[in-house]
């Protein structure tokens, strides 16, 4: 069975950090995401990592504040997130896909993160 299990939610004030993890079971994949969906909007890109060569690529709304790696002994990928704001505030969710294909397949249940003013 493959899983995707996100953790490392929680709350915290504005300018604090926080890391994120998700573990991959059952497969690999080529790509691991980050995305986040807010209240009332449309879930959005945050940032992903390729498996082989590490290659990171983030949004503009969070880049040089966040910082996706992984671990590929432990098929671990890890979303350290700091200076937050309270726009940061969604559910946060890790999916996995393989190069050449376009949509995510899998999707962990996500993790809230909560920013407070």
């Amino acid at each position: 069975q493959v899983q995707l299990v996100e953790s490392g939610g929680g709350l915290v004030q504005a300018g604090d950090a926080l890391r994120l993890s998700c573990v991959a079971s059952g497969r690999t994949f080529s790509i691991i995401g980050w995305f986040r969906q807010a209240p009332g909007k449309e879930r959005e890109f945050v940032a992903h990592i390729t498996r082989s060569a590490g290659l990171a690529y983030y949004s503009d709304s969070v880049k040089d504040r966040f910082t996706i790696s992984r671990d590929n002994a432990k098929n671990m990928v890890y979303l350290q997130m700091n200076s937050l704001k309270p726009a940061d505030t969604a559910v946060y969710y890790c999916a996995g896909r393989d190069l050449g294909v376009a949509e995510y397949g899998y999707w962990g249940q996500g993790t809230q993160v909560t920013v407070s003013s």
